[in-house]
Order: C-alpha cells, then structure tokens, then sequence
C-alpha cells in the first residue's frame, strides 16, 4: 500500500488555480464583482488611514503645541470625520465580504461536488474496480473542505492585501520615492524567500492529500473487513500496516506545514528589519530637507506597517491556497477522468403489435421492442425484446495485452436456462458483465434478439437485464423503496406481488412497520438471505427478460437457500437466464451448463450429457474434483 512519493507535486498550479477560477465564479460573477468593489474600498480605506497621520501631526497636533490658547475643536472633527470613512469604507465593507463570500463559497462548493457526484455516475465500472473507495470519498470530503475554507477565507484576504500593496505602493512613491525604493528591494527579497518555501510546501501539500486519501481508504477498508481480521487474529499486522501509512501521512503532513509555518516567521523578522532600515532613512531625510516633515515621516511608517502585515497575511494564507490547490487538482483529476462511452443508438421501446406489424406505444403495455433506426436514414426497424442471447468468437482483457477470455462462443434461446460452472478465476463472472457492457470486448459479438449490443445503448441494454448478486446492496430507506429501486414506477400492489413473488412478503410483513420498515447500513439487521430475498424482489419488480444470477445462494445456509431458490425459480420462468453457482445442484436443471477453465469453455452439454463424458463436470459432480 506504500508508493512511490518523490514524483509527487502539482502539475501546474497555475492552471489549477485557472480553472478553479473558472468553475468558482461562473454563475457568480456579478456577486464576486461586488467583493472587488468592497475590496477596494476597504484597500483605499486602508491607505488613507495611514496618509491621515500626515494630516493629523502636521495640521493638527503640531499647531496646538506650539499655540499658547489651543482650538481642538478642528482636531475632534477631523477625528470624527476620520471614524465615520473608516466605518463606511473600511468596517462595512469588510463585513459585507466575509458574508457575500460564505454565500459564494457555498455555492461553488455545492456546484462542485454536484459535479463530481454527476461524473461518479458516469465513469466506467472499471473506475471502481481500481480506485479504493475512501480514497474516492477523501476527494469528497477532505478535498472539498480545503477548498472551501480557501474560498470563503484564504482567497478574500489574498486578493484585499494584494491590493491593499499595490494602492500602498502608489502612496508610498508619492510620499518619498527613496524610501519607497527601499520597502520595493525588502518585498522582493521577502517574495524571493517565502517563493522558495512555497514552492517546497506546496510539494509537500500534494502529497498529504494523496496521503490522507490512502489512510481514508485503508480505514474503510479495515472497517468493512472487521470480522475477517478478528477471525484471523489479524489486528497486529493491521494496526502496523495502518501505522505506515499514518507515519507516511504523519510525514507529509510536517513538511508542508514546518515550510508553510515558516513563512511567517520569515515575513515577520524581515519586515522588523524593514522598519528599521525606514526609520534610519527617514530621519536623515527629515533632517537634511525640510519639506520632509515629522508627520510625513510616520504616515510613511505607517504605510510600511500596514504594507508588511499585507504581505505578511499572503505568506501565511498560502499554506491555506497550496493546500486548495492540492485538493482542487484531485478534483480535477476526477472530473477529468473519461465518462464512459456509449455509442448506441438502439433503444428499447413499449410496443404493440397488431396483425403481425410491431408499432411503438406512448403507454407502458408489458411488451417490448427494440427500436432501430436505419444509419442510412431509410427508415426504423421494431424487433420485438426476447432474450435471444449470442456469443460468438469473444475474446476478452481487462487490460488490452492480458486476455482472460479466450473464444467464448454460446447461445441462449429466449426461456432457457444457461449455468456457467468452473474454479474461480475461470472467467464466469467477467462473461455476464460483458452481457451488461460494463466492459466492452476486444474481439468476437455479443447480439441481443439479433442486434450487436454495441449498437444497443446502455441504458436500454441493462434495463433489459436484471442482475441477482451474491453480494447484495441495499440502500438507506424504507424495504419499499429497495425494492422499487427495481423499477421507479412501480406501484404498491406491484411491490407487493414482487415480494410475494421472491418469497419476501412472509418476513417483511413479520418487520416493525412492514414495507415502511426503514433499513440502514446495506440492510443492518437483516440475516443474509433475507437481503437475498429483497434483491429477488426487486429483480423481480423489474420485470426483464434476462436474468443473471452471480452465486446467489452461495453464501447463506440449506435452508434458506431453498426459500431463495424457490423465489428465484419463480422469477426465472419464461425467462431467459445465465447463472453462475458453485453449488451445482442448483444448475442440474439447466438446458446448458458451461464448464470454463481459464477463460475457455472445456465443456458444454446438459447435466446428463455432461455427467455422460465422464469430464470436468462429473468429477465435480461425484466430489472427484472440488471448485476453488
């Protein structure tokens, strides 16, 4: 579970931050043009409260000491004038940002993950077969909230002070452009330490989110293996491999901060040595001209002290924008990563049929049809949906120069039973995810009712097909709606037949609150064949003329696997259906059983032909041969 870190940095985070200006404000502009605005006010407002010390010393303060009967009236006024451009531009505005840019934050925010959940729905299976889960869920959850927190704080205070640096900047050269010469070579020797710690933190910062990642997913994963590392008494190992990867993580996590906290440090101690370097010029200044005045002389350090704590406040927020940056680009990664691709154009349609002619129906009728438009443009062809399943010549990889499926050649006729026998690993499952076109083949057809299913859209092709798995997954609801999840617009009296159908209705209506018993956690509390029982039902609720049952009773006792095997026969009627089973006492009544050995079919034939050939088959029938 280690890897290889020394490669690891943000690619380009100028283009990271591009973009991530570009997803930020689309739909925002007009609300972040009004945080420009109050930025500059508060910017402006910023320099004029160090220019009115100027003012202050010299037209206010200095005539009353040297005036024997003093006037302080103009000095409270100018004081109050003072308050009321500070509250206007300075303290309102400033409030105004931090609550505009919550609002805009949040937005961006929801926008974002919306995105990201869209584009998890449309990646490949093959997306998830080689991505850990937690690590998928750190980029919705720890990457997000990095970019957030920059959003609605770190990226405001780097834009104000910014700003704030240049309008400082302009005052400063009006004010004496000698001095100004002198805070211009402090920035640039400031920018040119913080830039070379920057640029080491933020390799760093990349690397703890890809840490933080792998601890999530190792966590998740320990998580949902709990009762198999207590069996195997294997919580040692796990506490050590899991204080890997928090040291690696705990490694990360100290770089980037140790070079991030630097910074400040660093920007503190230069702008000390800044002031000083001011106040010794500005004193020869002050004496050898005598247009340079005392109260010039503090607006200027003045100036100095609010430029130093802008320039201050963008070293210590970087820590805040690399680490954004980091998580915006796994963002990135996976919005980036290709949908999976569907060229289809078939599609599956309610018919009617009368006097032979199949027509397309506006109303759900119970029958099916397959509607082809002609690529020429001649016409649309309607063939009626049965389940005439044909494999021919497929070779198959999950990876293009490893093939795991060798020639598989086979046939089901709508209504038949086709078993699928064979050690693990053989390549019983890989066939029906191609029935499904989680993955595509490399060579050979695949036809449905006569039509590639390359043609047939995905959608349409897996609505088609029901899937009954021996790992079921229920999701957080009533047992209602898991099993509607089946088909969306099923009614009441529908679930309910689904259910009967399954042999379910009996322990469902044995539930608290019956079909409105609310489940949770992948169906917490139920035993397994009960959740094999509802993954029936809503198969069952679906209605499709294929049916593919992946060891569905492998992993529950005799006796409900006979409740199960009863639903699941119920189901298969008048149906076409591929089924894959260890127990192979639930394929003996199969019209085809199909014996795979490393990706190739080695016997084909019906139980007693098999049994016959005295093969593959009838050692592991007779116990002479056992199933790995």
């Amino acid at each position: 579970m280690l890897r290889a870190r020394g490669s690891a940095r943000a690619k380009n985070p100028s283009k990271v931050l591009k973009r991530l200006f570009k997803v930020v404000f689309k739909g925002h502009l007009p609300v972040f043009i009004f945080v420009i605005f109050c930025i500059i006010c508060t910017a402006l407002a910023t320099v004029y409260a160090s220019n009115f010390m100027e003012t202050l010393i010299d037209g206010y303060i200095t005539p009353l000491v040297n005036n024997p009967n003093p006037d302080f009236q103009p000095l409270v006024l100018a004081l109050v004038k003072y308050a009321v451009v500070i509250a206007v531009f300075l303290v309102l505005p400033s409030y105004m940002i931090q609550r505009t840019m919550i609002k805009v934050s949040q937005g961006a925010i929801l926008d974002i993950r919306c995105k990201m959940f869209k584009k998890l729905e449309s990646l490949p299976l093959s997306y998830f077969d080689t991505h850990p889960h937690g690590e998928i869920m750190s980029r919705f959850s720890n990457d997000t909230d990095t970019l957030n927190q920059m959003l609605s704080q770190a990226l405001v205070q780097v834009m104000s002070a910014t700003l704030t640096i240049a309008f400082l900047l302009g005052s400063m050269f009006i004010n004496s452009w000698i001095m100004a010469l002198v805070v211009i070579f402090f920035i640039f020797l400031m920018f040119k330490v913080t830039g070379s710690v920057a640029s080491k933190s933020g390799k760093h910062f990349v690397l703890q989110q890809r840490d933080l990642g792998a601890v999530n997913g190792f966590i998740e994963e320990m998580i949902n293996g709990q009762k198999v590392i207590k069996v195997f008494t294997h919580e040692e190992e796990s506490k050590a491999d899991f204080d890997r990867l928090n040291d690696q993580l705990n490694q990360s996590v100290a770089l980037a901060n140790g070079y991030a906290n630097s910074m400040g440090p660093v920007s503190a101690n230069m702008s000390n040595l800044q002031y000083v370097c001011l106040v010794l010029v500005g004193s020869v200044l002050t004496i050898l001209s005598p247009s340079y005045t005392v109260g010039a002389l503090a607006a200027f350090l003045l100036l100095s002290r609010s430029l130093s704590n802008s320039v201050s406040q963008i070293a210590q927020q970087s820590n805040s924008v690399l680490l954004a940056l980091a998580g915006a680009e796994r963002i990135f990664e996976l919005l980036d990563e290709d949908g999976e691709v569907d060229n289809g154009y078939v599609t599956l349609v309610n018919a009617k049929v009368e006097n032979g002619v199949i027509t397309e129906s506006s109303e759900r009728t119970g029958v099916w049809a397959w509607k082809h438009p002609h690529t020429d443009g001649s016409g649309t062809t309607y063939t009626l949906l049965k389940g005439d399943i044909v494999m021919k010549d497929v070779d198959f990889g999950y990876v293009p120069d490893k093939v795991v499926l060798h020639d598989i050649s086979l046939y089901a006729k709508p209504g038949q039973k086709i078993a699928f026998v064979g050690s693990t690993g053989a390549g019983k499952t890989t066939i029906t995810n191609l029935l499904n076109r989680f993955y595509d083949i490399q060579d050979g057809k695949i036809r449905f009712d006569g039509i590639n299913i390359n043609k047939i859209k995905k959608s349409d092709l897996r609505r088609s097909l029901g899937m009954i798995l021996q790992d079921t997954n229920l999701f957080t609801g009533t047992i209602r709606a898991n099993i509607r999840f089946g088909r969306l617009d099923a009614t009441d009296e529908q679930i309910e037949e689904a259910a009967k159908l399954a042999n379910a209705h009996d322990f469902i209506m044995r539930m608290p609150n019956g079909y409105e018993t609310v489940i949770t956690n992948n169906g917490e509390g139920l035993s397994q064949g009960q959740r094999q029982l509802l993954a029936i039902a809503r198969a069952a609720v679906a209605d499709p003329p294929v049916m593919v049952m992946d060891e569905a009773t492998s992993s529950i006792d005799t006796h409900t696997e006979a409740l199960v095997q009863a639903g699941m026969d119920r189901i298969m009627e008048n149906r076409t259906v591929f089924v894959i089973a260890h127990r192979l006492s639930t394929v003996r009544n199969s019209d085809a059983i199909m014996v795979l050995e490393h990706g190739r079919i080695i016997e084909r034939g019906d139980h007693d032909d098999l049994i016959a050939q005295h093969g593959v088959y009838y050692r592991l029938y007779t116990g002479a041969f056992e199933l790995e």
